[in-house]
Parts: structure tokens; C-alpha cells; sequence
């Protein structure tokens, strides 16, 4: 006996509530970009992710572009609407546009879907859907209270690594979860330290969330070809970040990350010694008394969010010898600093002078410390030309400043001998705690900073002493050419008297042009 057209669409419904593949595959369309209406032919590697999403409640995704993972994210969220009651679904990007495109995905796959699938809508809009069994799905741009006030069943996050502020998003959005609603956060890399990365490593070292990774070759119709095209349609950098995966090669850090990689990998090393009332004086060589030294600090107040710190570097081989950074009373890290300059042989004592630097400058004054740097205070820029023709080394400090100014000036030519010293490999870093600090180091629009959350001391300070290692060094070969200058010439000086062979036997009697004078009246 054959089935009545109810029986099979209750079987099919049936089907569909049980298995959202079946549903996609079956009665979803969607709009291919270059085929047009299609129906959602899930990739096998697809299914696996929607196998992973069913099965997991945090799930965060490293993807490569168009792999259909925004997609299949609003097809699963359309499941979840269609199949049961009073789902609460919201996704936030880092536009409105951009959370407004996967809504828009779910609206064009119900309105597709046949009439006996099909919700009853309530609210249909460019931002929201609202069904007749009371689930709902809304988009929104990221900001801080984003879905605080929200029950949520589920929460999408499109593209995580280029939100701005979204660990506060994170903590307040986390909350409404916690009755057992569901997290897909999802993102091609951009660089490391953020949100999206620390979740990806939390992921990786089994810490509450599913680590998802769709790397480019995962898609069946992608080749070597097309890995090719990518690059040169978007630049190595930018194709890196787009399909490869890679957090170390994305992202807009100052110093590049795969540089980054290779001096963790060939220089970083374990400190010798740890000193100080803190631990947080690192050594990795003790003083040579054959060696120029020069120690740059940066200083925090001591009790805030920044840190105080400071490096020792070799003048001659850029080698980083010492390190400290630490939270110091400005009294004690001017004792501190005037006491480490001493130890590594009178080194040239670099503090910056902008606010609290000010206190610290003081101490080393007050101590009489014989080799502190100065500045002239009628230049708003850097320049160690002008220093050297200003006569920088010289005792009369008249028209000088104690100590460095960072200023929105010398900054960016700061920052720009980084860049310069760093891409040819010169500097020797011993530091993890700096190439951490490195990796966080980004643009942000036109200026240098560290990434939010983040501190940028350490690299403040050793940019600061790369150019005033520039600086020291034109002024130590100064003095070597004006020495090696005035011994040659004392060298090629003949005298004033002039003697012929007859009067060196007869050195006792002297010509005065007019009668010979007998000076043996000198004995």
C-alpha cells in the first residue's frame, strides 16, 4: 500500500529534525557566487565540520577563505530555529554589514525551503528573523555589551581575530550561555596575542573549546594553482593569512612573525642568573672590562599596568647581555639602574625622561653617576648627526636635558631603526619575555603600539637603545679618528729647531742667529 503524501512528509520532517546534513543537502538553497541558486551540496570535509559542531558546545574555527563555514553556520543555525522552540541565535561581526550578510543567509535558505518546512515568520527583516514557535535569530556589530542582556541558545562570532574590544564582548556574552547554550567562533588568523588566537591555543591544549582547523587543501576543488593565483591576486603576506592558516605569517606586526619564529628558534635562551629583590633581572653574560656597554630604560610608575624595564646591550656586537622587567618604586629603579650602569663598566645610562622618568633621572643625579645621557632640548626630533656636530660627548650640558624623549616625533624614527635592525637579522636577543612582546607589537593604523591587553616596554626600550647605539658608536669613532688624527699629526711634526750633521757633534752650542750660545749652563 502506497504512503499518503502525509506520512512521507512526516517522514521526511522526521529525517530533517534528526539529521541537519540530510535537511541541508536536501532542501536547503543557497547562492553561489558563481552558480547562482544551488542547493547546499555539503563537501565532505563540511559535514565533518557540522558532525563537530553538533557534537561540541565551544567550538572555534581557524579557516581559510570561502570555504562555506559562514554558510553552513547559518544552515545549522536555521536547523536549530526550524526544529526547535524558542532558540535564541546571535551573531556578531565587526560590522553590522558583515553579521547582517549570515542573517541573511538563513532568511534566503527558509524562504527557499517548501511550504511544509517553512516557519511561520513573525519578524522578517534585514536583521532579524522571528518565527512563529518563538526562535529567533538577530545580528548586531560588536560592542562591549553585545548580547549581555540575552538568553542565548547560540552564539556566532564571524570573523573573531579583527574584532576590536571582543574579549570584553567574550565575558559579557559568555554569561547568557550558561544555561547550555552553544559558541561557534570562527576566523581566518590575524597575527597572535588576540582573542581568537589565545581561544585557538585553548582549543589546542584541550581547554573547554573544539579546535576546528580548515587549512586551504581541505576544499577538493583547490590546487597548487589556485594557491598561486591567491598570492598574486592579495600579496604573499595577506594569501598567507587568508589560506594558509598561519597565525605567525598574518596579522600586522611591526617585526615580521616568520623573523620573529627564526630568532626564538637560533637565539633565545635561558638567563644565566636572575637577580634582583623580584627575580626579574636577567643576565645571560657578565661584564668584559674590554667592552662598551649601554643600559636603556623605559619607566612605569610601579603600581600600575605597565612595567618598568630596561636592557644592557653590547655596543659593539648589538647583543642583548641583560634584561630586566618589573614592577620598581621609581626611588629603588633609580638606585637600581645607576648600580647595573656602574657594574657594566660605567655603560652609558639612557632613561626616558617623559613624566615619572623624570624621578628616576633624579636618583642618578643625585648619585653623581658620570656617564648619564643627555639630549638637546631645542630639538623636537632625533638625530645623531646633530648631536655629533652639537659636540653631544662634551662636559658643558648647558643647552641639554638629562635622559630620552619620546616624543610623537622620535617615535616613529624609534620605531623605523627597529624595523631596519631587525629585518637584517643584526641584533643577538637573548629574551623570550622581548620576543613575546615582539609578537604583539602592531600596527594600529599608522602607529606602532602594543596589541590591547598587552605591554610593550621591553620593546620601547630596545628600540630605544638600538638608536642610541647608532649614536654611540659615531661618537666613540669620532674620538678614535680626532686621536689617531692628532698623533699623526705630532708624528709628522719636525720640531722647531733644526740641526745639520756638524751641529749634532756639537749638541752644547746653539745658533740664535746671531752668535753661537753655549748652553751647557742647562746641566
Amino acid at each position: 500500500m502506497s504512503k499518503s503524501i502525509k506520512e512521507l512528509i512526516r517522514e521526511e520532517y522526521v529525517k530533517c529534525a534528526q539529521n541537519p546534513v540530510y535537511f541541508f543537502k536536501k532542501y536547503c538553497y543557497i547562492q553561489h557566487p558563481k552558480r547562482g541558486k544551488i542547493l547546499f551540496n555539503l563537501f565532505p570535509f563540511q559535514e565533518d565540520v557540522m558532525d563537530e559542531l553538533s557534537e561540541h558546545r565551544f567550538n572555534v574555527i581557524l579557516k581559510s577563505r570561502q570555504l562555506g563555514i559562514s554558510t553552513l553556520s547559518a544552515g545549522y543555525a536555521l536547523w536549530m530555529m526550524l526544529f526547535h522552540e524558542d532558540k535564541n541565535i546571535l551573531v556578531i561581526a565587526t560590522k553590522q554589514e558583515v553579521a547582517k550578510n549570515l542573517v541573511t543567509k538563513v532568511r534566503y535558505m527558509h524562504e527557499n525551503l517548501p511550504s511544509w518546512l517553512r516557519g511561520d515568520t513573525i519578524e522578517d527583516n534585514k536583521l532579524s528573523l522571528r518565527l512563529g514557535n518563538g526562535s529567533t535569530i538577530k545580528a548586531t556589530s560588536a560592542s562591549g555589551d553585545a548580547g549581555r542582556s540575552e538568553a542565548l541558545s547560540m552564539l556566532i562570532i564571524d570573523e573573531a581575530a579583527f574584532i576590536k574590544g571582543i574579549d570584553s564582548i567574550w565575558a559579557s556574552a559568555q554569561s547568557t550561555l550558561s544555561t547550555g547554550g552553544k559558541a561557534i567562533v570562527l576566523s581566518t588568523p590575524n597575527g597572535v596575542g588576540n582573542f581568537f588566537h589565545k581561544t585557538w591555543l585553548k582549543g589546542e591544549a584541550g581547554d573547554g573549546w573544539n579546535p576546528i582547523k580548515l587549512h586551504w587543501t581541505v576544499h577538493p576543488e583547490r590546487n597548487e594553482k589556485w594557491r598561486k593565483e591567491q598570492t598574486q591576486l592579495l600579496g604573499e603576506k595577506m594569501a598567507a593569512q587568508e589560506c594558509d592558516c598561519d597565525f605567525i605569517s598574518s596579522g600586522y606586526s611591526v617585526v615580521d612573525g616568520q623573523l620573529l619564529q627564526w630568532y626564538e628558534e637560533t637565539h633565545i635562551q635561558e638567563p644565566v642568573e636572575k637577580r634582583g629583590f623580584d627575580g626579574n633581572y636577567w643576565i645571560w653574560s657578565q661584564p668584559n672590562y674590554s667592552k662598551d656597554y649601554i643600559v636603556v630604560a623605559d619607566v612605569a610608575r610601579g603600581d600600575g599596568a605597565d612595567y618598568s624595564a630596561f636592557h644592557v646591550i653590547d655596543v659593539e656586537n648589538v647583543e642583548q647581555v641583560a634584561e630586566y622587567k618589573g614592577k620598581i618604586e621609581t626611588k629603588h629603579y633609580g638606585n637600581m639602574l645607576v648600580n647595573v650602569a656602574t657594574e657594566w663598566n660605567d655603560a652609558l645610562l639612557v632613561i626616558e625622561n617623559a613624566n615619572i622618568g623624570w624621578a628616576v633621572i633624579q636618583e642618578a643625579i643625585d648619585r653623581n653617576y658620570s656617564n648619564l645621557y643627555y639630549s638637546y632640548k631645542e630639538f623636537g626630533y632625533v638625530d645623531d648627526d646633530v648631536h655629533l656636530q652639537r659636540a653631544y660627548d662634551l662636559k658643558d650640558k648647558s643647552q641639554m636635558v638629562p635622559g630620552f624623549s619620546m616624543t610623537s616625533r622620535t617615535r616613529p624614527l624609534v620605531i623605523s631603526k627597529l624595523d631596519t635592525y631587525m629585518r637584517e637579522r643584526v641584533p643577538i636577543i637573548r629574551s623570550k619575555r622581548l620576543i613575546d612582546e615582539l609578537f604583539v607589537f602592531i600596527w594600529n593604523g599608522s602607529r606602532a603600539e602594543a596589541q590591547q591587553g598587552y605591554n610593550d616596554d621591553l620593546v620601547i626600550s630596545f628600540s630605544t637603545s638600538l638608536w642610541v647605539r647608532d649614536t654611540a658608536l659615531k661618537l666613540r669613532q669620532q674620538g678614535i679618528e680626532l686621536n689617531r688624527k692628532a698623533l699623526s699629526l705630532t708624528a709628522k711634526n719636525s720640531g722647531v729647531f733644526k740641526t745639520t750633521p756638524q751641529q749634532a757633534k756639537d749638541s752644547w752650542r746653539l745658533k740664535n742667529g746671531r752668535v753661537d750660545e753655549d748652553i751647557t749652563w742647562l746641566l
